[in-house]
Order: structure tokens, then sequence, then C-alpha cells
């Protein structure tokens, strides 16, 4: 089971983009209208796209097998991610490098409508994942899936980052690439895993309750949390 699918979104999450900016409350008017400037041209300009893939998958003790790949997840927090899981799906999404473009464009001449532009976007590629996440669940209809973990979360280290890239044939399928530092490229994609199970999820892997960050995370200190 795998696919590419386009997503169509026809408004971005302005209050996640204040969020992401510090902003707490309603933003200044000048701020607002800004920000609403910003969303239609990165409307007009990204091409929101996520692959998917599912495997199955081998516990062992260093970490998690991914079957019928040469890719393993060390670490403990993504083996107590996908306890009890006997698949997993790898997925990837990204707005496309015209995001890229936009922001860089604005850092040439306007820092203010480069920071929005760059919360905003990093809202909008959460909206697609969110998206991705219930196409998703609805092809696995039937099953349960864990919240999506991305490499470099807890102890899953960055660095698997161009093999995970590979197995999904990203980089031909959706563009899709990471640098020898392991950085994503377009910048505003994300790759993750998400576990499949026959049985319900206990709620405690689901959110920050399994992750690393969890006691020096500034979203927690503000009583917020990341969305991931």
């Amino acid at each position: 089971m795998n696919g590419v699918c386009r997503v169509e979104l026809k408004e971005l999450e302005r209050n996640e983009a204040f969020r992401y900016m510090g902003i707490r409350g309603e933003p200044d008017e000048t701020t607002r209208q800004l920000t609403v400037r910003c969303e239609a041209e990165l409307l007009k300009a990204i091409k929101p796209v996520f692959i998917y893939k599912v495997f199955d998958i081998t516990e062992e003790e260093k970490g998690i097998y991914v079957d019928g790949t040469t890719l393993k997840r060390p670490g403990e927090d993504i083996k107590r991610q996908l306890k009890g899981c006997g698949r997993c799906v790898l997925m990837a999404a990204t707005l496309s490098s015209a995001a890229d473009l936009v922001i860089r464009r604005h850092e040439i001449s306007d820092m203010t409508s480069a920071v929005i532009s760059d919360c905003l976007a990093s809202a909008a590629v959460e909206q697609v994942c969110n998206e991705a996440e219930r196409i998703i669940a609805e092809e696995l209809r039937g099953f349960y899936m864990t919240w999506r973990f991305s490499p470099g979360y807890g102890d899953l280290p960055i660095g698997i980052q161009q093999e995970f890239i590979s197995v999904l044939d990203a980089q031909k399928r959706i563009g899709l690439n990471a640098t020898e530092n392991n950085i994503l490229t377009p910048r505003k994609s994300v790759t993750a895993v998400i576990g499949v199970s026959e049985r319900e999820v206990p709620k405690g892997r689901r959110g920050c309750a399994i992750c690393s960050m969890k006691d020096r995370c500034q979203f927690r200190k503000r009583g917020e949390h990341c969305e991931i």
C-alpha cells in the first residue's frame, strides 16, 4: 500500500503561525494584514504533496527493522513508539521548493514578511501532514495508528534522513532531498513514521508523554504543545 497524493490548501492556519511567531492573543492590525498578504502569496505558489508506504516491521534488540529495506531505526524512543505494532507507515510531505523561494525573496527586501512567511509555511506543512494522516487512516480503516514520529525526535537519529528518502524514492516522486547535514530540501518538508497496530494504541504513546524533550520543551513551559 503506497501512494503519492497532492493536497489542496484553501487557507493556512494563521493562529498556528502566530504561535510560531511567539504572539499570544490577537496580533496587532499591521501584523494581521501582512500575514493575510503573505498567506495569499504562499497559497498561490506552493504545491503541497505527500508520499507514503506501509511496511511490515520487526523489533530487534537495538531498534526496529523495516522489513524488505535496509532501514533500521535505532533507539529506545522508537521502540516504545512502535511497541505492539506489526506494521508502520513511512511518509514524507513537502510544500515544494516554491515555499523556499517565497521566503528567500522576502529575506532580500523585507525580513518581517520573511519571518511571517516562514511561520505560515511551517504551519502549512503541518496541515499537509495532518491531511496525510487522515487519508492514511482511511486507507487503514480498522487498524489503529500511533502519532507520527520524525528523525531527530527523541533518540531517533537525524542521520537516517537520506536512507529514509531513498526507501520511499521520494527524490524522484516528490522532489525531496536531504543535504550531507541531513537537512531536508525543500526546507518546508517533513519525514515521519507512524505505527500501525491491530489493537488500540495507549494514549500515552500519542504525545508528550514519550518525548525525550518533554522536560525542557518551550511549548510545554507555556502550557502549549508542538502539534507533532
